[in-house]
């Protein structure tokens, strides 16, 4: 780009988009919740605080406020005793799982000694796909 293209586009924008969406995505344990939901279907407080690795109550807490004050996420509460609540992914939500994917693909691809046992690269399919058939043995 040149030098003259990426001052107008500069001055058309308030901040950085991609800076802006790490901002929104990038704290610590926000791409695990999302993961969870997206991957494994969870919905609960304690599915997520027994799944995430390192993840304390307070912090957990904390995530879900804020992933749902930015609408990536809503809280449903069904009254009763004990009271039940439920987190579900929005539609904004959804549209983050190719990001996640994206990364996904990435590490698995360029850095796959770090990501898999076997140390070989692999695709989201190959990853993902599979385990279900390994989690039923």
């Amino acid at each position: 780009m040149k030098e003259e293209e990426c001052k107008i586009l500069l001055d058309r924008m308030k901040s950085c988009p991609i800076d802006n969406t790490f901002k929104i995505i990038g704290k610590k344990f926000t791409v695990h919740i999302l993961r969870n939901m997206t991957r494994l279907g969870q919905t609960r407080f304690n599915e997520f605080l027994d799944s995430i690795e390192g993840i304390n109550p307070k912090t957990l807490s904390a995530r879900l406020r804020e992933m749902e004050k930015n609408g990536i996420i809503e809280r449903r509460i069904y009254p009763g005793t004990p009271v039940k609540i439920e987190y579900s992914i929005t539609q904004k939500g959804k549209a983050l799982k190719p990001v996640l994917e994206a990364m996904a693909a990435y590490s698995m691809q360029y850095y796959a000694k770090e990501v898999f046992k076997d140390g070989k690269a692999h695709t989201i399919s190959e990853a993902y796909v599979k385990a279900p058939e390994i989690l039923k043995n």
